[in-house]
């Protein structure tokens, strides 16, 4: 059939404009061969949700052990120190501009009121304060003990991800001090078991227009077409902290850090910002990512050959800052009011995630629910943030991709390279 030699978001655009029809012309009493089409959309959804659940544990440690073991000690001298501290500074900068956001913007509150009816959520707000409180992030010390997990078996087991993505730096670290055949045997099998994720991701993400038709057709079956309202909200609200970001302090990191001509810069990766957003693959636009720094705005290879790869992979700003907004968003529709120190914990996991499964498609959803088990929200929401994923997918790639060239540009001039964009004193 030509519908699955579609696009991907093709096929969800597709699936979501047939959900649109079905929740209009049919209502929650109506059935089908005896069952009502609610109970089945509803089975359909779990189903796809329990497949992104599956894939959690063996993805994340994968992704993030073979993270890690790319970064070889002798290469982490003076310029990859600089690189590292300079990505954790602009992704942390990133998610706090999310966190601010949000908290004023409020996407999950709907003329006073949690908005969690309107789109269709079936948890019991109680049920949810209960489980958050169950996580025990009302102490922050709380927070730094669950990063170091007694049994790491039981805390995979349990959801405790902190703790999982902990071990998995630690672990990834130190296989690449591992030398000789252990040391290949270890890279080879994480390598390996890397590759298979990601084809299980993509094979499960084939699903995604049955599992977006499903997920949306229920919600508008039993809520009608007001809960696109909030979900509008949120789909702005992320657009204004991406632009913030964007507009605001990248510019300012090259104005009066890198001391270049943000303009310049804009015009120098217009082809690599066009690719990023038309692809949403920070990994397929690298190439011309790279032509564009070195050519266009004068970084030289050595610079631009460690920071841009590096940064293709753990840099992920656009990323990091949408999980932030995702997660708060789903808190804020149950009607929770997060303490500083949940929120603290949303954005140290989002900082970690968004270093740890950079590279996996469709990566923040898996992202996003490891931060909602956390901190102990059920992941049903997730099925509409895939109503707005795409365009904002697209839009959050290109953040990740032009943070990694601000970067390249910023540390070629701390290490007191001359480029093309240089401020003329």
């Amino acid at each position: 059939m030509k519908f699955f030699r579609l696009a991907l978001h093709w096929q969800i655009f597709i699936a979501l404009i047939l959900a649109v029809l079905v929740g209009i012309f049919a209502d929650s009493a109506t059935t089908l061969f005896g069952l009502s089409l609610t109970s089945i959309f509803n089975f359909i959804g779990t189903l796809f949700l329990n497949a992104l659940k599956m894939l959690i544990v063996p993805l994340i440690m994968s992704s993030i052990i073979v993270g890690m073991m790319e970064i070889q000690p002798d290469t982490l001298g003076r310029l990859g120190y600089k690189t590292l501290i300079y990505y954790a500074a602009s992704s942390l900068v990133a998610i706090l501009i999310g966190l601010m956001v949000v908290n004023l913007f409020q996407p999950g509150i709907a003329d006073g009121e949690p908005v969690r009816e309107l789109v269709g959520l079936s948890a019991e707000t109680d049920d949810v304060v209960q489980s958050v409180e169950g996580k025990g992030t009302g102490d922050l010390a709380e927070v730094f003990i669950r990063m170091i997990p007694p049994n790491i078996v039981s805390a995979a087991a349990e959801g405790k991800m902190l703790g999982l993505i902990f071990f998995s730096l630690l672990f990834g670290f130190f296989v690449s001090r591992v030398k000789g055949k252990p040391g290949d045997t270890l890279k080879n099998f994480w390598n390996g078991l890397l590759d298979v994720m990601m084809q299980m991701t993509e094979w499960v993400m084939m699903f995604a227009p049955v599992g977006v038709f499903a997920l949306v057709a229920k919600v508008l079956m039993t809520s009608g077409m007001d809960a696109f309202r909030p979900l509008a909200v949120f789909f702005f609200t992320v657009l204004i902290a991406l632009g913030i970001h964007l507009l605001l302090v990248m510019p300012s990191v090259l104005r009066f850090i890198a001391r270049v001509r943000p303009a310049a810069h804009f015009r120098a990766m217009m082809p690599a910002l066009l690719t990023a957003f038309s692809t949403s693959s920070s990994s397929a636009t690298l190439p011309i990512t790279i032509d564009c720094v070195e050519r266009r705005a004068g970084v030289s290879n050595r610079v631009s050959g460690f920071t841009l790869p590096l940064g293709a992979t753990v840099n992920m700003d656009g990323t990091a800052l949408y999980e932030c907004v995702a997660a708060m968003f789903i808190a804020q529709a149950y009607g929770l009011s997060l303490d500083f120190t949940t929120q603290f914990t949303i954005v140290l996991i989002a900082l970690l995630t968004s270093i740890g499964v950079a590279g996996i498609p469709s990566a923040s959803l898996v992202a996003i629910t490891i931060i909602l088990a956390a901190i102990g929200l059920p992941a049903e929401a997730i099925g509409m943030i895939l109503v707005v994923d795409r365009v904002l997918d697209m839009c959050r790639t290109a953040v990740n991709v032009f943070s990694d060239s601000v970067a390249a540009v910023t540390i070629a001039r701390l290490e007191g390279e001359e480029t093309n964009l240089t401020m003329k004193n």
